[in-house]
């Protein structure tokens, strides 16, 4: 997961995506750097758009059950919300959304 922490570091700083910066990014991590997989991670995310992956992913929409209760609800129906939350649901939404992370990086 490091690897792909350090693309993604990469990429929200505005920095190309190559081999010598992941490696510079995870030597400064302390990771010790296998090259073979930075070779592998920078060859695979070449053909990635990562802005539209990311938006394609439920992870980066805010749940509305995160959201709190309009100024001035009772407490009960904010407790009354949170209870209506589905664990199963939420469960599922997270093996998608890894399922489509795991697909960028193949």
């Amino acid at each position: 997961m490091e690897y792909i922490y350090a693309a993604m570091l990469l990429h929200r700083a505005g920095k190309e995506i190559n081999e010598e910066n992941l490696t510079r990014v995870l030597e400064a991590a302390g990771v010790e750097v296998d090259p073979v997989r930075v070779k592998s991670l920078v060859a695979a995310l070449k053909e990635i758009d990562i802005d539209e992956a990311i938006k394609s992913t439920p992870i980066g929409m805010p749940a509305v059950a995160t959201m709190g209760a309009p100024a001035g609800a009772p407490a009960e129906e904010a407790k009354a919300a949170e209870e209506e939350e589905k664990p199963e649901e939420e469960e599922k939404e997270e093996e998608e959304a890894l399922a489509g992370l795991a697909s960028l990086f193949g």
